[in-house]
């Protein structure tokens, strides 16, 4: 457990049916499906875009890559993985947060993972003063934006801090470095997955997700001077062999394999 350095995660989210109902439409009593449906209307009308705020989401997967001093990926969990209890994994992502006291790392974590988890942590009464740390200094608080000590946003690095915008995102900074990104599932899949009764599914769209931010973060790493770039390729060499160990168990890896493509290295031609 001291070993481990980081933890690359990433979250997949239902909205709330019931919490729309109530607070959008309060004269109504609409079934919660029906005011997702008509909340999603009204906001693809007035912003061109029917994506729910934050606010309003549940998480129902947290995939968790824990990786250790030396950047090497050492196991990858889905938190309450059979049920997908919203407070269950609230609880178990803040407590091991403090149980491993390690670097988190995101794409966009600080736009959306983490202010849901905040706010799950809100709804279900857990206590998280470790993380806001009112009393420290500002620069020290976990939730500082620039203390990539406690949590390393790849996208807020990569883009100075929201001084560019990262157009393509996650999928786009994946496929430059030869990794499959976007497969058969999208996010906007989710909540459909969810009433499905298909979990498992969004638990291995959440894995190939942390698995893409895992080698983005190794290309990062190498970017910032944490790593040499032969490190980097090592690692790479060294993970895709875990997943190869790993397929029987998780067959996900085997599609995730089917769709990798090696970096092409300009130095070395």
């Amino acid at each position: 457990m001291d070993d481990i350095r980081y933890l690359v995660f990433d979250i997949e989210t239902i909205p709330d049916g019931d919490l729309i109902s109530r607070i959008r439409f309060p004269d109504e009593e609409l079934e919660p499906q029906a005011a997702i449906e008509k909340y999603q209307q009204e906001l693809l009308e007035t912003k061109g875009s029917d994506f729910i705020p934050h606010t309003y989401h549940l998480p129902v997967s947290v995939v968790i890559a824990k990786v250790n001093t030396s950047f090497e990926l050492v196991d990858l969990v889905a938190l309450d993985e059979q049920e997908s209890r919203p407070h269950i994994i609230t609880q178990h992502f803040w407590k091991g947060w403090e149980k491993y006291n390690a670097t988190l790392v995101t794409f966009n974590g600080r736009g959306f993972d983490l202010p849901v988890m905040e706010l799950a942590a809100f709804r279900y009464g857990v206590s998280l003063a470790k993380w806001f740390a009112i009393n420290s200094k500002s620069f020290n608080q976990p939730r500082n934006r620039f203390n990539v000590n406690e949590h390393f946003d790849l996208q807020e690095v990569l883009t100075n801090y929201g001084a560019s915008r990262m157009i393509g995102g996650l999928n786009l900074m994946a496929n430059l470095i030869g990794k499959p990104g976007k497969m058969d599932v999208a996010g906007d899949m989710v909540h459909q997955l969810y009433n499905e009764g298909n979990l498992q599914r969004i638990h291995d769209y959440c894995r190939c997700d942390v698995l893409d931010t895992y080698f983005v973060f190794l290309r990062a790493s190498v970017l910032t001077g944490a790593i040499a770039l032969e490190r980097e390729q090592e690692l790479v060499r060294h993970t895709r062999q875990w997943l190869e160990d790993s397929s029987e168990e998780f067959p996900i890896y085997q599609q995730y394999l089917e769709n990798w493509g090696d970096w092409k290295n300009p130095w070395a031609i």
